[in-house]
């Protein structure tokens, strides 16, 4: 009898072990196959929702009615990556799930934050971001070794005519088929104007910008910039210049005594320098359950290509609506890997 105990015991020991280790956290339920890996990304989950949250939107969030569960598997060979889903209905965000992977070193210094600043966004703005914003937002917290990544194959990109014009990005509500462009030239964007404002001047200037979509208003508003025009040229202006970092300015009143005067003295803007992983789908909730994100077809080709034209400006192919939005949404994150597409859109040359 007692023999038949302790094989069963063994066997109930071998079968949680098999299943993993679940730990809770106030915001998050994790599931690794280490309950103390578990413990230690739940607490780092919670720290990032905390201080991310204070920096892209100024303050701490409240916890949420529901954990968000999250599903890890870490492993040296595994290649870093998430996908989060969670609901927008009728001005709530909720049903929060995320499944993450990666070394345990990107885990915890990528993977995590770009995932959980997804969730930010979501409990901030109730409804879906521009692909481009949500995207490169979200890699702007990445780890510089992810982010340099990204550099390396935007400058490719451009070279290669596979850029994408800034009227047809700011539009998109789908992915395109040839979706690492927009990873990189998302990432590098949303740096970008994080430099030129910081992170909550960039939240505020997407919520002006989703409230009515008027883009190349709310871009004249918050950063000064006229239009989608000036701002592609002066960004692909900034990436030829590889990246260059914004020069900080002198307080003025230094500069009006070291010129001995006491006149007020004005600074123009300065070009600066911006220092992916998630890809998601809408979907209405009464057309059925949605499988996963790679089942999805993409879209048919953008209706035509807008053409970058020489430094005297730029002529849009027209811009496209998005969908009007369903009751209930659910939001997918996944990245995943597309045909390359051979429309030329941007032109660019590094001298």
């Amino acid at each position: 009898m007692e023999a038949r105990l302790i094989r069963a015991a063994a066997l109930a020991a071998v079968l949680l072990a098999s299943m993993g280790a679940r730990y809770p956290s106030a915001n998050f339920i994790v599931e690794t196959a280490d309950g103390k890996l578990a413990a230690q990304i739940a607490q780092a989950a919670e720290q990032y929702r905390h201080d991310l949250a204070v920096e892209w939107l100024g303050q701490a969030m409240p916890n949420w009615a529901q954990p968000c569960l999250m599903t890890v598997r870490a492993g040296p060979g595994l290649g870093a990556g998430g996908a989060t889903t969670f609901v927008f209905d009728r001005g709530e965000v909720f049903g929060w799930r995320m499944t993450i992977q990666g070394s345990v070193e990107r885990i915890f210094d990528s993977v995590l934050p770009h995932e959980i600043t997804h969730t930010i966004y979501a409990s901030h703005f109730r409804r879906p971001l521009p692909r481009w914003a949500d995207e490169g937002g979200a890699t702007s917290v990445e780890h510089f070794s992810e982010k340099q990544k990204h550099r390396t194959m935007l400058v490719e990109f451009l070279r290669t005519g596979r850029g994408i014009a800034f009227n047809q990005m700011f539009s998109m509500t789908e992915y395109p088929a040839d979706v690492m462009p927009l990873y990189a030239q998302a990432y590098a964007l949303s740096e970008y104007l994080i430099l030129h404002g910081g992170r909550r001047k960039y939240v505020e200037f997407l919520g002006e910008g989703l409230r009515d979509g008027q883009w190349a208003a709310a871009l004249a508003h918050h950063y000064g910039i006229a239009d989608l025009t000036t701002l592609q040229n002066t960004w692909v202006s900034w990436v030829a210049q590889g990246f260059p970092k914004p020069r900080p300015q002198p307080p003025v009143a230094a500069v009006a005594a070291a010129a001995g005067t006491a006149a007020q003295v004005a600074y123009p803007a300065k070009q600066g320098r911006p220092e992916p992983n998630l890809i998601y789908r809408i979907r209405d909730p009464r057309a059925g359950t949605p499988g996963p994100a790679g089942d999805a077809k993409p879209p048919a080709a953008v209706a035509a290509a807008a053409q970058v034209l020489p430094a005297d400006g730029w002529q849009p192919a027209g811009a496209l609506k998005p969908p009007a939005a369903a009751a209930a949404t659910e939001q997918v994150a996944r990245p995943q890997l597309m045909e390359p597409s051979r429309q030329i859109i941007l032109e660019w040359n590094q001298q």
